[in-house]
């Protein structure tokens, strides 16, 4: 999966045996496995509040393994063991408590994650009598709830205070990560751009991978010979497209290095593919991915006249329902004024196009776009270079924004730099540029150097207009 925010799968499939063992594989919908477990792992005369923790636990367990394609990835046709030894326990056929089944019908779409995280957290646990770990301890939890400690504070007690529960998670078909067709040079869609951004950070553990300058989202040549280098580290037929083998080959490595089945997992932050669908979006919405769109839409509309600007709320209001209309007809879409993975891949690769074409030169005379990718540690990029030059002019007005050398690689300072910006700005603080950082980064330098606030999709625009 790896390609956006998660999601409580309808359905997992349970493998009865260890992971190389000749067994049958079990496909349930998600809240019954959740209930087998949690029957079979724990006791239903426990205090309620330990019940609830341990449920959580569970839960957030199973799902890392999907969000991960713990399994998946490396060739295996199941999401999970049934054996402790790996995962947790599942009994084909047992009886489920009472209590159990209605605390799991209530939590079964509620999840543990680290703050400034996406992936549910490896929520590691044991039974803490005959075997003990770094993670909950299920007798534990018990002693616990009879001090008095609420279920979030069990959790904290075991995982740290930089948790949080995730409440009512989307529900719905759990599909394969891999896009179905061979990604080949000349591409340009958000999986391309899930590979590069994968790559890239797998670089840091094997340098012989090289990174790949622009992770834009565009097949170019540069993505072509890392994932040759790629293929021939990890003993892959070298083609230099990315196959299935490749791809999964690729999230198998990402997930290690990450450690995103770990208990200390490194994690992804929010926004890291941010150019990736998450969900469908409809009126009266309102989050980032709403602003992501607004923001897209309202570039387009400086380039195609047939797609009205709009205002950047985060809300999908009238306004964005005609525009997002106005796209759909323009090419080729249903006009249902309703973003869905269709829409919002079309919508991505029109403005891809749009960035690609402006050069990074003009940047001096007019605020750029968003480059189409999160700007975080490790990237080196012309845009990198740009953002640079942005906040060390800010912070000739404002120096608890420092200023950083315009090398083009964004190092520990132009992190701290970012973090100091949206801080200041009342930005979540993660230190990574996506489309509402640098949209403001880009205005305030605009407002600064101009006497006006300036935005690459507000009138005049640019005067370079698509002609389709």
């Amino acid at each position: 999966m790896l390609t956006g925010e998660p999601f409580i799968p309808q359905n997992i499939t349970v493998h009865l045996g260890a992971p190389d063992e000749n067994a049958a594989n079990v496909t349930l919908p998600f809240p019954d496995y959740i209930k087998n477990v949690a029957s079979s792992e724990i006791y239903p005369t426990w205090p309620e509040t330990s019940l609830r923790a341990n449920i959580y636990a569970i839960t957030s367990f199973a799902l890392n393994r999907i969000y991960t394609e713990w399994y998946r990835s490396r060739g295996y046709p199941f999401d999970i063991t049934a054996v402790t030894q790996y995962d947790q326990k599942f009994i084909e056929g047992r009886e489920i408590y009472d209590n159990i089944s209605r605390l799991v019908d209530e939590l079964f779409d509620d999840y543990i994650r680290r703050e400034d995280r996406v992936e549910p957290l490896f929520a590691a646990f044991c039974n803490g009598t005959t075997v003990t770990c770094s993670g909950l301890s299920q007798w534990g939890t018990v002693d616990l709830a009879k001090q008095g400690l609420l279920p979030y504070e069990i959790l904290q007690y075991y995982y740290g205070d930089d948790i949080t529960i995730v409440k009512n998670a989307p529900v719905r078909t759990n599909t394969p990560s891999y896009p179905g067709t061979v990604l080949v040079p000349g591409n340009s869609s958000p999986s391309v751009q899930t590979a590069q951004i994968q790559l890239n950070r797998i670089s840091r553990n094997y340098p012989a991978v090289p990174k790949i300058p622009d992770a834009n989202g565009y097949y170019d040549s540069a993505t072509e010979n890392t994932v040759r280098v790629f293929q021939r580290v990890f003993n892959l037929p070298e083609t230099g497209t990315i196959d299935k083998a490749t791809w999964y080959k690729i999230e198998y490595i990402y997930t290690s290095v990450k450690r995103l089945a770990e208990l200390d997992s490194e994690g992804i932050s929010p926004g890291e593919f941010p150019t990736q669908f998450q969900e469908t979006l409809s009126e009266d919405m309102k989050n980032e991915q709403v602003r992501g769109l607004q923001y897209f839409l309202a570039v387009i509309g400086a380039y195609y006249e047939a797609v009205p600007p709009l205002r950047i709320t985060g809300v999908f209001d009238d306004q964005t329902q005609i525009s997002v209309r106005a796209f759909q007809r323009l090419f080729g879409l249903p006009q249902t004024g309703v973003v869905d993975e269709r829409t919002w891949d079309d919508i991505y690769r029109a403005y891809a196009g749009i960035v690609e074409s402006i050069p990074t030169e003009d940047a001096e005379y007019i605020p750029l776009p968003y480059p189409g990718t999160v700007l975080q540690e490790g990237v080196t990029s012309d845009y990198v270079r740009i953002l640079q030059e942005y906040l060390s002019f800010i912070h000739e007005t404002i120096p608890e924004i420092p200023a950083v050398r315009n090398t083009g690689y964004f190092g520990p300072l132009t992190r701290a730099a970012v973090t100091a910006f949206q801080r200041y700005s009342g930005l979540p603080e993660n230190g990574a540029v996506g489309v509402v950082t640098w949209d403001a980064v880009s205005g305030l330098y605009s407002d600064l150097k101009f006497g006006y606030d300036k935005r690459p999709y507000q009138a005049p625009g640019y005067v370079i207009r698509s002609e389709g």
